[in-house]
């Protein structure tokens, strides 16, 4: 037999196969459900309503123009969720209850203020002077229609409370709920205006609605989630948070009408370009400094494990902060098979981590002790995939 080399040794045994590196990472353990998923209660509610809702539109405005209100009112729509995406884009709230807030915004909160509306009609009669269309604008339809979305924000506060972690979770829920309050009241209109007026008409309502304030009441309810995060963030029960939310819902209020009473009373272009804009720009400073004060907790809440050696200093730097995330994900998306998934799975698993410390240290949580343990177990796995040859 002859040998390569002199220094080559026969191999008459028969070792194992060398099986192929695994083209994805090993499946990550899954959080717990409870506190964080959609009761049955209340999809059934959201399905029952929601045919409610449908039947009422099908019958007083008919299919072609609900239809084609639905089709323009799906344009603002699109553009906020994809706003409430960049703000909820590290640690993404659970699919299922974003569905649900816009659908109680959508559905539960409409038939709220069309109940009351039908209600007070029949009670005081349909006045249609000035005086009476002035008060249901400025007056009824601001308390009713944060009544009704701030309801929506509460109920999710208290029925998934490890998905409500502070004032960020807060913004993110009352931003949907008033998306998709808003989604069903520009279907509405933009059906009312081509009844009335034809595509001419219904041009205008959507520049008015859709372009000029699509983001109206999702800035309204957001004080409602703002309030209900606070409470949150203080480790507050739902029978506790009640002051909070009621604070929130007045100054939801306030705002509303507001908004309402310049279109009502004054030249509303004008009061649009002195008063509303910048209400928008401060809305979107204050959203940018809640999510500073949420990578500060975050660096704070990681720090305590990088001080027992599950994380490094730069690695906490990279899961805190903006800039690092961005640099973390187009370095993974450099190796080997392009691991930029595996990337925010670690950057979203370290960042529930973080909030699932905060919930034990403020004593609201007796589970969160063990989403410590499966975040902890899913970042770990993350991070080995990582670096995996």
């Amino acid at each position: 037999m002859s040998y390569p080399s002199p220094l080559s040794q026969p191999h008459p045994g028969s070792p194992a196969p060398i099986v192929p590196p695994p083209s994805r990472p090993p499946a990550l353990p899954p959080l717990p459900r409870k506190g964080r998923s959609v009761a049955i209660w209340l999809i059934a509610l959201l399905v029952l309503v929601c045919l409610g809702v449908a039947g009422y539109f099908l019958a007083f405005l008919g299919t072609e123009a609900s239809v084609v209100g639905m089709i323009l009112a799906l344009l603002p729509l699109a553009g906020v969720l994809a706003a409430v995406r960049l703000i909820d884009r590290w640690e993404p709230e659970p699919r299922g209850l974003v569905i649900a807030a816009v659908a109680w915004g959508a559905v539960v909160a409409v038939a709220i203020a069309l109940a009351v509306d039908l209600l007070l009609s029949i009670v005081f009669g349909s006045a249609t002077d000035a005086a009476a269309d002035a008060f249901r604008s400025v007056v009824q339809a601001p308390i009713v229609e944060e009544f009704a979305k701030g309801l929506g924000v509460f109920v999710i506060f208290a029925s998934a409370r490890r998905a409500f972690d502070g004032p960020v979770d807060g913004v993110v829920y009352g931003a949907l709920v008033g998306a998709g309050f808003a989604f069903t009241e520009n279907i509405q209109y933009f059906a009312i205006s081509m009844i009335e007026g034809g595509a001419a008409q219904v041009s205008t309502t959507f520049f008015l609605r859709g372009i000029l304030s699509p983001f109206a009441h999702v800035m309204f309810t957001v004080l409602t989630g703002f309030a209900l995060g606070l409470a949150a963030r203080r480790g507050y029960a739902p029978g506790r948070a009640v002051g909070l939310w009621i604070t929130g819902m007045i100054g939801a209020v306030v705002l509303h009408a507001l908004w309402n009473g310049s279109a009502t009373f004054f030249d509303f272009f004008a009061l649009y370009a002195t008063l509303q804009v910048p209400l928008f720009v401060l809305f979107v400073l204050g959203i940018v400094a809640l999510r500073r004060e949420e990578a500060r907790l975050t660096r704070a809440r990681l720090g305590d494990y990088a001080a027992a050696g599950w994380f490094t200093a730069q690695e906490v730097d990279m899961l805190a902060t903006p800039a690092g995330r961005r640099a973390g994900i187009a370095w993974a998306r450099g190796l080997r098979g392009d691991r930029a998934r595996v990337m925010r799975s670690f950057i979203a698993d370290a960042t529930g981590l973080a909030a699932a410390r905060q919930r034990a240290l403020s004593g609201r949580d007796p589970g969160a002790a063990e989403d410590e343990r499966v975040l902890l177990q899913r970042a770990a796995q993350s991070r080995a995939a990582l670096f995996a040859p």
